[in-house]
Protein backbone atom coordinates (compact mmCIF):
# COMPACT_ATOMS: atom_id res chain seq x y z
CA UNK A 1 0.00 0.00 0.00
CA UNK A 2 2.32 2.10 1.03
CA UNK A 3 4.45 1.87 -2.59
CA UNK A 4 1.42 2.45 -3.97
CA UNK A 5 0.81 5.77 -2.51
CA UNK A 6 4.27 6.68 -3.08
CA UNK A 7 3.74 6.39 -6.61
CA UNK A 8 0.73 8.10 -7.13
CA UNK A 9 2.40 10.88 -5.41
CA UNK A 10 5.70 10.37 -7.88
CA UNK A 11 2.99 10.34 -10.74
CA UNK A 12 0.95 13.64 -9.32
CA UNK A 13 4.27 15.63 -8.92
CA UNK A 14 5.51 15.04 -12.17
CA UNK A 15 1.98 15.43 -13.64
CA UNK A 16 2.07 18.81 -11.94
CA UNK A 17 5.27 19.45 -13.35
CA UNK A 18 4.37 18.72 -16.58
CA UNK A 19 1.10 20.84 -16.54
CA UNK A 20 3.67 24.01 -15.45
CA UNK A 21 5.91 23.48 -18.17
CA UNK A 22 2.58 23.45 -20.35
CA UNK A 23 1.46 27.03 -18.79
CA UNK A 24 5.44 28.28 -18.83
CA UNK A 25 5.59 26.59 -22.34
CA UNK A 26 2.21 28.74 -23.32
CA UNK A 27 3.60 31.99 -21.88
CA UNK A 28 6.98 31.30 -23.72
CA UNK A 29 5.02 30.85 -27.03
CA UNK A 30 3.40 34.36 -26.41
CA UNK A 31 6.81 35.85 -26.09
CA UNK A 32 8.15 33.77 -28.63
CA UNK A 33 5.09 34.73 -31.16
CA UNK A 34 4.81 38.43 -29.97
CA UNK A 35 8.35 39.11 -30.55
CA UNK A 36 8.49 36.93 -34.07
CA UNK A 37 5.67 39.48 -35.55
CA UNK A 38 6.91 42.26 -33.91
CA UNK A 39 10.27 41.69 -35.14
CA UNK A 40 8.74 41.34 -38.35
CA UNK A 41 6.72 44.45 -38.12
CA UNK A 42 9.97 46.63 -37.76
CA UNK A 43 11.56 44.76 -40.22
CA UNK A 44 14.34 43.01 -38.26
CA UNK A 45 14.92 40.11 -39.57
CA UNK A 46 16.03 42.05 -43.03
CA UNK A 47 18.10 44.42 -41.53
CA UNK A 48 20.08 41.80 -39.73
CA UNK A 49 20.49 39.08 -42.71
CA UNK A 50 21.66 42.31 -44.45
CA UNK A 51 23.92 43.91 -42.19
CA UNK A 52 25.48 40.91 -39.82
CA UNK A 53 24.58 37.65 -41.07
CA UNK A 54 24.55 38.41 -44.91
CA UNK A 55 28.53 37.34 -45.51
CA UNK A 56 28.24 33.82 -43.28
CA UNK A 57 24.46 33.14 -44.18
CA UNK A 58 23.47 34.96 -47.75
CA UNK A 59 20.24 32.87 -48.03
CA UNK A 60 19.01 34.46 -44.87
CA UNK A 61 18.36 37.71 -46.61
CA UNK A 62 15.61 35.86 -48.94
CA UNK A 63 14.39 34.15 -45.72
CA UNK A 64 14.47 36.74 -43.07
CA UNK A 65 12.04 34.95 -41.36
CA UNK A 66 14.54 32.86 -39.98
CA UNK A 67 15.88 35.72 -38.39
CA UNK A 68 13.22 36.56 -36.75
CA UNK A 69 12.03 33.38 -35.98
CA UNK A 70 15.96 32.85 -34.01
CA UNK A 71 15.84 36.00 -32.28
CA UNK A 72 12.16 35.21 -31.00
CA UNK A 73 13.21 32.11 -29.63
CA UNK A 74 16.17 33.27 -27.72
CA UNK A 75 13.73 35.86 -25.76
CA UNK A 76 11.60 32.95 -25.23
CA UNK A 77 14.20 30.69 -23.59
CA UNK A 78 15.39 32.93 -21.13
CA UNK A 79 11.87 33.45 -19.68
CA UNK A 80 11.17 30.19 -19.88
CA UNK A 81 14.40 29.42 -18.06
CA UNK A 82 13.33 32.19 -15.48
CA UNK A 83 10.13 30.42 -14.83
CA UNK A 84 11.55 27.46 -14.51
CA UNK A 85 13.92 28.53 -11.77
CA UNK A 86 10.92 30.12 -10.24
CA UNK A 87 7.90 27.86 -10.79
CA UNK A 88 8.58 24.26 -12.03
CA UNK A 89 11.74 23.46 -9.95
CA UNK A 90 11.68 25.88 -7.08
CA UNK A 91 13.68 23.00 -5.02
CA UNK A 92 16.72 23.72 -7.91
CA UNK A 93 17.38 27.22 -6.39
CA UNK A 94 20.11 26.12 -3.91
CA UNK A 95 21.65 24.40 -7.39
CA UNK A 96 24.58 26.59 -9.13
CA UNK A 97 21.87 28.33 -11.60
CA UNK A 98 24.93 28.63 -13.81
CA UNK A 99 25.42 25.00 -14.37
CA UNK A 100 21.44 24.80 -14.81
CA UNK A 101 21.08 27.60 -17.25
CA UNK A 102 24.05 26.59 -19.53
CA UNK A 103 22.58 23.12 -20.12
CA UNK A 104 19.42 24.56 -20.15
CA UNK A 105 20.50 27.15 -23.33
CA UNK A 106 22.37 23.54 -24.53
CA UNK A 107 19.08 22.13 -24.39
CA UNK A 108 17.64 25.37 -26.21
CA UNK A 109 20.16 25.25 -28.62
CA UNK A 110 19.87 21.58 -29.22
CA UNK A 111 16.15 22.27 -30.02
CA UNK A 112 17.38 25.28 -32.44
CA UNK A 113 19.24 23.01 -34.20
CA UNK A 114 16.01 20.49 -34.24
CA UNK A 115 13.64 23.45 -34.89
CA UNK A 116 15.30 25.97 -37.51
CA UNK A 117 14.82 22.82 -40.21
CA UNK A 118 11.42 22.24 -39.19
CA UNK A 119 10.53 25.69 -39.23
CA UNK A 120 12.19 26.26 -42.36
CA UNK A 121 10.36 23.51 -44.13
CA UNK A 122 6.73 24.29 -42.65
CA UNK A 123 7.76 27.81 -43.50
CA UNK A 124 8.17 27.13 -47.66
CA UNK A 125 4.73 24.76 -46.98
CA UNK A 126 2.66 27.43 -45.39
CA UNK A 127 3.50 29.91 -47.87
CA UNK A 128 2.35 26.96 -50.70
CA UNK A 129 -0.97 26.78 -48.53
CA UNK A 130 -1.26 30.65 -47.97
CA UNK A 131 -0.87 31.56 -51.52
CA UNK A 132 -2.35 28.96 -52.66
CA UNK A 133 -5.85 29.67 -50.44
CA UNK A 134 -5.29 33.35 -51.61
CA UNK A 135 -4.85 34.93 -48.04
CA UNK A 136 -0.99 36.39 -49.55
CA UNK A 137 -2.52 40.07 -48.83
CA UNK A 138 -3.52 39.15 -44.79
CA UNK A 139 -1.93 42.00 -42.67
CA UNK A 140 0.58 39.53 -40.55
CA UNK A 141 2.93 36.70 -41.68
CA UNK A 142 0.56 33.56 -41.57
CA UNK A 143 2.75 31.49 -43.03
CA UNK A 144 5.52 32.31 -40.41
CA UNK A 145 3.58 31.96 -37.90
CA UNK A 146 1.79 28.56 -39.04
CA UNK A 147 5.45 27.86 -39.27
CA UNK A 148 5.89 28.76 -36.14
CA UNK A 149 3.31 26.60 -34.30
CA UNK A 150 4.57 23.60 -36.19
CA UNK A 151 8.30 24.65 -34.67
CA UNK A 152 6.75 24.55 -31.37
CA UNK A 153 4.66 21.26 -31.67
CA UNK A 154 8.31 19.63 -32.56
CA UNK A 155 9.83 20.68 -29.39
CA UNK A 156 7.57 20.46 -26.62
CA UNK A 157 8.47 17.01 -25.72
CA UNK A 158 11.51 17.65 -26.22
CA UNK A 159 11.84 20.33 -24.16
CA UNK A 160 10.84 19.14 -21.32
CA UNK A 161 12.19 15.53 -21.19
CA UNK A 162 15.75 16.72 -21.79
CA UNK A 163 15.30 19.11 -19.17
CA UNK A 164 13.36 17.04 -16.83
CA UNK A 165 16.12 14.39 -16.89
CA UNK A 166 19.49 16.23 -17.46
CA UNK A 167 18.86 19.60 -16.18
CA UNK A 168 16.85 19.04 -13.51
CA UNK A 169 17.78 15.34 -13.06
CA UNK A 170 18.52 16.43 -9.41
CA UNK A 171 15.01 17.44 -8.94
CA UNK A 172 13.66 14.24 -6.57
CA UNK A 173 10.61 12.71 -8.43
CA UNK A 174 8.99 12.32 -4.68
Amino acid sequence: MTNLLTLSYVKSKETSRFVKFLVVGAAGFGVDFGGFNLFHALGVGPWVAAHIVSAAAPSLATHPEVVEQTLSFCLAVLSNFTWNYLWIYPEARGANQAKKMVKFIAVSVAGLVIGVPVFTVALFAAKGFVATAGLVTVPFNLAGNIALVGRVGVLLFWNFFVNRYWTYHDVARA
